[in-house]
């Protein structure tokens, strides 16, 4: 008898990953995906369910990814504006691939409300922890705001930019909150 196949969901969500980098999200369907990974499509509905399953997966790798490295930039200290600085900070570090593969995927969120409605409450809790009463809280609120934009336009190709300007940009965002240190 032999041993039971098991599916690298990994591996399966790399494909995906791939195949929105390469031809878009209009071509993320669980036939391509199937054969992308080399298993059937049945494994990935087993998987995944659906496409919106497949999607969910994908949104939920990259958020865990993206929270645990702002987690480990910031020393998981819970001090919203170290958290800030972190968020900036490993923004700032992504790739050229990073940043595709995530616009691309929020391409396909903006498909669904339901996907929507997640992404709003990724958002969200990124400023949730703000002290908008304070200049620090609304400057802190400003670097977010500075720093998706850069990442949204860049990431759909809608302002080209180099890595040097793009490294020169995060600098200039960073001084939008001194570390308490520098403070006087």
């Amino acid at each position: 008898m032999g041993r039971r196949r098991t599916i690298d969901r990994d591996k399966v969500l790399d494909a995906a990953e791939a195949i929105v980098l390469s031809i878009g999200a209009g071509g993320l369907t669980i036939d391509a995906v199937a054969k992308a990974s080399g298993i059937t499509k049945g494994g990935v509905q087993y998987c995944f369910g659906n496409k919106d399953g497949l999607i969910d997966a994908m949104m939920e790798r990259w958020f865990n990814d993206f929270d645990s490295a702002v987690a480990a930039e910031g020393g998981g200290d819970p001090d919203p504006m170290k958290a800030m600085r972190a968020y900036v900070a490993v923004t700032a570090r992504m790739d050229m691939a990073d940043k595709a593969r995530t616009s691309g995927m929020m391409a396909a969120l903006l498909q669904r409300e339901d996907h929507m409605a997640k992404n709003r409450a990724w958002y969200r809790a990124r400023v949730d922890g703000l002290d908008l009463s304070t200049e620090e809280g609304r400057r802190a609120r400003l670097m977010f705001l500075a720093t998706e934009g850069v990442f949204l336009l860049r990431g759909f190709g809608f302002l080209e930019m180099a890595d040097a300007e793009w490294q020169d940009m995060f600098a200039d965002i960073l001084k939008l909150l001194p570390k308490k240190d520098e403070q006087a």
